[in-house]
C-alpha cells in the first residue's frame, strides 16, 4: 500500500533579498521591503511529506519519531532563530527566498533519507504565502 506521512515543523528566521550583482536601486525595485539592510523575520511554517510503501511487519511507512528527529536536527537547529544571510552556509552566496529555502530544506532531508521514499517539502513564509519543492 502507498501512503503518505506528513510533519510539520516551524523555525524562526531574519533574512534580506538582495543580489549583490545590483545596485541599490535595482534591489530596492525588485525586492521592496525585504531588501532592508537591518533584515527583516520570518516565523517560518513547514510541512514535510514522506510518500512510499508501507512496510507489511511494521505498519509504518517511517518511524514519525525518526522524521520529528531529522526535522529537529538538521533543519530547526541549523536555521531557528538564525540570520540565514549571516550564519548560515547555505545562503552565504544563494539568496535565501522562500523558493530557495525550501528547496535547501528538501536537499538537506533528501540527503538523509532512503531511496525509497518520495519527498516532498511546502514552506510557509506567511500564512498566505507559501512554496513547495517538488511542484
Amino acid at each position: 500500500m502507498r501512503i503518505a506521512a506528513y510533519r510539520r515543523a516551524h523555525f524562526n528566521a531574519a533574512h534580506r533579498l538582495y543580489n549583490p550583482k545590483w545596485s541599490d536601486e535595482k534591489n530596492d525595485q525588485v525586492f521592496g521591503l525585504c531588501n532592508n539592510p537591518n533584515y527583516h523575520g520570518h516565523n517560518y511554517e513547514m510541512e514535510v511529506k514522506v510518500m512510499g510503501e508501507v512496510d507489511p511487519e511494521t505498519g509504518y511507512l517511517i518511524d514519525l519519531k525518526i522524521l520529528k528527529d531529522l526535522i529537529k536536527n538538521e533543519i530547526e537547529n541549523r536555521f531557528d532563530h538564525k540570520n540565514l544571510n549571516l550564519d548560515t552556509e547555505e545562503f552565504k552566496t544563494l539568496i535565501p527566498t522562500a523558493e530557495n529555502i525550501c528547496y535547501v530544506i528538501w536537499k538537506i532531508l533528501r540527503s538523509h533519507l532512503d531511496e525509497r521514499y518520495d519527498l516532498q517539502v511546502r514552506l510557509y513564509e506567511t500564512p498566505r504565502n507559501f512554496v513547495e519543492y517538488p511542484a
